[in-house]
């Protein structure tokens, strides 16, 4: 058995024998290799009790093999080794890919101890087993969020199924040049714990943050508890000013804003084929006070949700939300295009702020008595928005 994978490893906890084989490969220039699990007790996936580290020009490989949260765990599954709980300031870094050969599967804990954002409480609003826990946080952060990249370039994603996140299954904080692609997300809102339904929050699938850019997205299905795609480079009126690292806020990345570095552009989606289990949105674009979000692709989305439900928007473009200042200046949110939208939601697209110097077409709906193209923000806030549904 090769050194750098786990199952060369007898002694201590999977995270240790994984963390075992991380280090040689780090050391032998290898990618660490994870394949299904080999040991006397039966079980053949592997439970994480904190996150899997990965530092600059490191590589990943799920080879059909199955990563699981255990019980005792409030932690991502990965995490980029340059940021966590009180590293501030968050040290850019290049070079980490993950790829899942075959079947590779990350799957949330039986027991989460906590679930859903930062603005949530756990027990409350979203399921933890840390609720009342007077020594623990009651309220989600990032550590809840199941892939967190921080100032990473040069980055690959590729081929994972991601079932029962305990808030955002993927989540790019001020990342660039990188490649997410063949991402499958399988969670409805609800987890059943002992046979018990309950509330999860917050899970959406793939989310680009603050200061995301030069990013290609392809081939993104399933279906989440929240949005499928979402792109929110948001602040609020009033927001507190909070250190890197802190466990009072859903990014790990300082909260203060940072002029031009904030802005989400230069992203391309395209093939997504899923549905907001939680009958929110499937592509959801959101920027706020100030920031700005621009040259923007999203071509072939495909709503496949069932009969029994439909989503308010497959599409939706900003927000006129007081708790995010309302709907954006124009000229914050431009070049959009987005074409071949095959919808079964109440609206096709929904712009809901404002938007110039953009491009709707190829719109298809379902079901009769549905809308192509929404427009709740006011025609006063479209400059040069070009509608073709067909």
């Amino acid at each position: 058995m090769n050194l750098n994978n786990p199952n060369a490893y007898s002694a201590g906890s999977d995270s240790e024998r994984i963390e075992l084989a991380l280090d040689y490969a780090l050391k032998n220039s290898l990618p660490l290799e994870i394949t299904a699990r080999q040991a006397d007790d039966g079980r053949n996936f592997w439970l994480l009790d904190r996150a899997i580290l990965l530092p600059e020009n490191s590589e990943l490989r799920l080879i059909d093999c199955k990563l699981k949260l255990s019980d005792r765990c409030r932690d991502n599954f990965i995490r980029s080794a340059n940021c966590g709980l009180g590293i501030d300031p968050i040290r850019p870094l290049s070079g980490i890919r993950v790829i899942g050969v075959g079947n590779a599967v990350l799957e949330g804990a039986d027991h989460p101890r906590a679930t859903g954002d930062s603005g949530k409480t756990i027990g409350e609003q979203s399921y933890g087993t840390d609720s009342q826990v007077a020594s623990e946080s009651q309220k989600g952060d990032w550590r809840n969020i199941g892939i967190l990249l921080a100032e990473v370039s040069d980055f690959v994603l590729e081929n994972l199924c991601i079932i029962n996140s305990h808030c955002w299954a993927i989540s790019l904080e001020f990342c660039k040049y990188g490649t997410v692609k063949d991402i499958r997300f399988f969670s409805t809102g609800t987890i059943y714990i002992d046979g018990k339904p309950r509330v999860v929050l917050n899970q959406d699938g793939l989310d680009l943050r603050r200061g995301c850019r030069h990013i290609q997205i392809e081939n993104i299905s399933g279906n989440t508890g929240d949005d499928l795609v979402a792109l929110t480079a948001i602040a609020y009126p009033g927001m507190p000013e909070r250190p890197a690292g802190s466990l009072a806020s859903s990014m790990v990345s300082a909260t203060a804003l940072r002029g031009e570095e904030d802005d989400v552009f230069d992203i391309s989606i395209r093939h997504v084929y899923g549905y907001s289990a939680g009958i929110c949105q499937i592509v959801r674009f959101l920027n706020s006070c100030g920031i700005r979000m621009h040259d923007i692709l999203l071509e072939d989305l495909e709503d496949c949700s069932p009969a029994y439900l439909r989503d308010n928007t497959a599409v939706k473009i900003g927000d006129s939300n007081p708790r995010w200042g309302g709907v954006t200046p124009l000229g914050d949110t431009y070049n959009f295009t987005v074409r071949n939208v095959f919808s079964n939601s109440v609206s096709a697209v929904l712009i809901a702020g404002s938007l110039k110097d953009s491009t709707i077409s190829g719109i298809k709906l379902r079901s009769p008595g549905l809308k192509e193209v929404a427009i709740s923000s006011g025609e006063e806030y479209l400059v040069n928005v070009n509608i073709n549904k067909e």
